[in-house]
């Protein structure tokens, strides 16, 4: 049959399984958005501004298996998507980004919203494509889909041109599977390197599992587990690894690195053996990599992408593959060679929770003041720990991180490498479009929360239902908390000085709003949040004490074990 442009593309996505588009639509976009009212097999969800279409998509694909999807127009309707682009392929989050070009004629022309969405976009892409002919567009979007979901997988933009979705040519649905001979990512691990890394777990005094985002990612949880108890050994991991093991489990340590703890840190730098699968030793968790290399161990590192073997520390073993399928063989190697000797690592335990009986996590409450810290807690407290928890980023993201408590994998929502103020609201919306019967809660702080608060607009139309939890300190308090100690107290630009009624606000797009300023007042708010108005959104201004800081800390620039634990160390 023969079909335009838009009508081909759309079909493309109802094919690919899309079953939800985050989008906004502009005069280049204008004849997709025409099919996409002319169907029914997908559902479009109109956000306020196109940064908030890709988290929106971004979340929908970190809180499920699927490939989130958005739409947005030329010129500054993909500019102002850079930044969630951006923020997914730091993560590593597999999604496809629609952008809408103007027609190929006058491409280069500066024309009426023209940009170089391919030049801007090329790197924070895993691979982006501009179609300059109707009929490579069908192949183009599952490629682009297969791109995204495979190997480490990333964010692929396709850029379309308006003449081409115009014009018409035959279309023929896809029969086969997408094969690319210039794209053959590794999957199976190399069995020698994986005979060497069970030899060295075998031996180990000392062992570690360092564990990050890519388990999830390869949906590598119940591998992970089932390798943790087979060694026995403590198990920790990091900020985007979080719910990968469950945090309730005595072999778990914690979240290692600059906000990690105690226990977590020192014993990353004092074992023998160092097994990390699907992490990449950044900076915000080994610290000072120096310091890191004083202590002699032997390091595995399993792997998706190659290039993040040995990028920043070392190692002895490099296994690339899916780090789901290298964790089965690894698993099957080591039974077969009669597991390992959880006595022989008694005295190493010994020494672990004599690192975790500092417990580094403490901290005092108040009759006057809310703790934030006691906000999460309680928000756990009242969820069963069984919350879809979205933050945005700075102190209240930490505070998520260390007092939530993340058992499944999944359900930690949040932007780790690129560190981006403001998604914690549309994040919020993408994954109760994935995950409709769920409880979601946003842990955001009053200078986050007004990045993309125009999408409470967006949750009034469809329906959407998540509790704001907001940590109103009155200051942009990560920038605060490093100016107390690196700045001489000097803040600078960090207090926030006009802030609106946050109760008046969110009445005013339609939703509920609860001001909380006594610690007595805090268990009551979050269970009425969840309970009296469950199919509501509800924000939750709480008032929290402006001195707090998160601790333990390691300073930028220090050793893991060069970590400050709390005022007293400054």
């Amino acid at each position: 049959m023969e079909l335009n442009g838009a009508e081909i593309l759309v079909r493309c996505l109802a094919d690919e399984g899309v079953e939800h588009v985050f989008g906004y639509p502009g005069g280049a976009v204008l004849y997709i958005y025409d099919e996409i009212y002319k169907q029914d097999r997908f559902q479009h969800i109109l956000v306020r501004h196109e940064q908030a279409a890709v988290h929106a998509a971004d979340a929908y694909s970190r809180s499920s298996q699927k490939t989130g999807v958005c739409l947005v127009t030329s010129g500054p309707g993909a500019t102002n998507a850079v930044t969630g682009i951006a923020t997914a392929y730091m993560d590593s989050i597999p999604m496809v980004i629609i952008s809408g070009q103007v027609p190929t004629a006058v491409i280069g022309e500066d024309a009426f919203q023209e940009c170089d969405t391919i030049g801007i976009t090329r790197p924070c892409v895993k691979h982006n494509f501009l179609v300059k002919d109707v009929k490579d567009l069908a192949e183009t979007v599952r490629r682009a889909f297969y791109i995204a979901r495979t190997g480490r997988p990333g964010p692929v933009l396709v850029d379309v041109p308006k003449d081409i979705t115009i014009a018409r040519c035959k279309y023929t649905p896809a029969t086969a599977p997408v094969t690319m001979r210039s794209y053959a990512p590794v999957t199976k691990g190399h069995q020698g390197q994986i005979k060497k890394a069970v030899q060295l777990l075998k031996s180990a005094e000392r062992p570690m599992i360092y564990t990050g985002g890519g388990v999830i990612l390869a949906n590598a949880s119940d591998e992970l587990n089932t390798l943790v108890r087979r060694l026995g050994a403590p198990v920790t991991n990091t900020l985007m690894g979080l719910g990968a093991y469950p945090a309730n489990d005595r072999l778990f340590v914690g979240m290692p690195g600059m906000h990690g703890t105690y226990e977590a840190n020192m014993a990353m730098q004092h074992c023998d053996v160092l097994i990390a699968i699907g992490a990449r030793f950044d900076d915000r968790v080994i610290g000072n990599p120096k310091h890191f290399a004083q202590n002699a161990r032997k390091i595995i590192h399993i792997d998706i992408d190659p290039s993040s073997i040995s990028k920043r520390v070392k190692v002895d073993v490099p296994i690339v593959g899916d780090v789901r399928d290298v964790l089965q063989d690894l698993i099957a190697q080591l039974d077969a060679a009669g597991g390992t000797d959880h006595a022989a690592i008694a005295p190493w335990w010994e020494q672990v929770e004599a690192w975790r009986a500092r417990d580094c996590m403490k901290f005092a409450l108040s009759d006057e003041l809310i703790k934030p810290q006691k906000v999460v807690q309680t928000l756990w407290e009242v969820t069963g720990g069984d919350a879809f928890v979205t933050s945005d980023v700075g102190q209240h993201q930490m505070w998520a991180a260390q007092y939530y408590g993340f058992n499944k994998p999944r359900r930690w929502i949040n932007s780790g490498g690129l560190g981006t103020m403001g998604v914690g609201l549309p994040y919020a919306m993408g994954v109760q479009m994935a995950n409709p019967d769920s409880d979601v809660a946003v842990i955001t702080g009053e200078g986050s929360i007004q990045m993309n608060i125009q999408e409470l607009s967006t949750c009034f139309q469809y329906h959407l239902s998540p509790k704001v939890l907001c940590l109103n300190n009155r200051y942009l308090g990560m920038v605060r908390q490093w100016q107390q100690i690196d700045y001489g107290s000097r803040y600078s630009e960090s207090y926030m000085d006009a802030l609106p009624d946050f109760v008046k606000l969110v009445e005013a797009y339609g939703h509920v709003g609860l001001r909380i300023e006594r610690p007595a007042d805090v268990e009551p708010a979050i269970r009425e949040a969840f309970g009296k108005y469950k199919k509501r959104l509800v924000f939750l201004d709480f008032i929290t004490d402006q001195s707090e800081n998160v601790w333990p800390m390691v300073k930028a620039g220090k050793g893991l074990t060069e970590m400050m634990l709390g005022s007293e160390d400054l």
